[in-house]
């Protein structure tokens, strides 16, 4: 979990700046990138509405968040406070990264004479790329505390996960909201912000305290 939180955080910081930096083989490659699928998406009207409401719909960053307070809900009322309060922490401050790193670059989102969709704020990084991160890993932090080694709906689940953040990703690039360099930024940052918060929970746990955080850790996990 380390060395996975070093390297997306110094690959984030590293494109961070040469975004920031404007470095022409980068924005060249997202610029050809985003004309081929925008040209697919006017294409293919049709695939291009299921984009859109996996987009702003199924996938969308109030989707997301709304699945996040429903597990804090759920860990208060079973009284892993401390584990709710990580979750509710890690995805407060994801926001605030992302939008602060929005308004520092201000990169401008893709301009196109016939959009099939719009966005608002500045595309870098990407909003919807990031939050699902954040959502989906923390999600499967918490169940992993006490389900993965005996329920077997865990690899369900854990490629649902995959599918959605990999699925959110391709959308806003086909529907041409984003850059890719944007979404691939959405996903360094967001798997950082996870990986942080999973080690800083390892660390601040006091020894010999239930990895379930809480009086209903072992229920939920079964027998021992």
């Amino acid at each position: 979990m380390r060395t996975s939180a070093v390297i997306s955080g110094a690959l984030a910081v590293l494109l961070l700046v040469l975004v920031a930096a404007g470095w022409s083989p980068l924005l060249s490659l997202d610029r050809s990138v985003a004309e081929a699928l925008h040209r697919s998406a006017l294409a293919h009207p049709g695939f291009t509405h299921v984009n859109r409401v996996l987009s702003d719909w199924v996938w969308d960053p109030w989707t997301m968040r709304a699945l996040a307070a429903c597990a804090v809900v759920l860990l208060w009322w079973r009284r892993e406070r401390r584990t709710a309060l990580w979750v509710a922490g890690t995805s407060l401050l994801a926001v605030g990264l992302q939008q602060g790193l929005k308004a520092l670059v201000g990169r401008d989102r893709p301009y196109w004479t016939d959009p099939v969709d719009s966005a608002r704020y500045d595309a870098f990084p990407s909003g919807h790329a990031m939050t699902a991160t954040v959502t989906c890993g923390l999600l499967l932090w918490v169940l992993a505390l006490h389900w993965r080694d005996e329920w077997r709906g865990w690899g369900t689940l854990a490629g649902a996960a995959v599918v959605s953040v990999l699925g959110v990703g391709w959308t806003r690039v086909y529907l041409g909201v984003h850059w890719p360099s944007d979404v691939v930024e959405g996903w360094l940052l967001g798997w950082c912000c996870v990986a942080v918060a999973v080690l800083t929970y390892r660390r601040t746990t006091p020894e010999g305290e239930d990895s379930g955080a809480g009086s209903g850790g072992s229920r939920m996990g079964g027998r021992r």
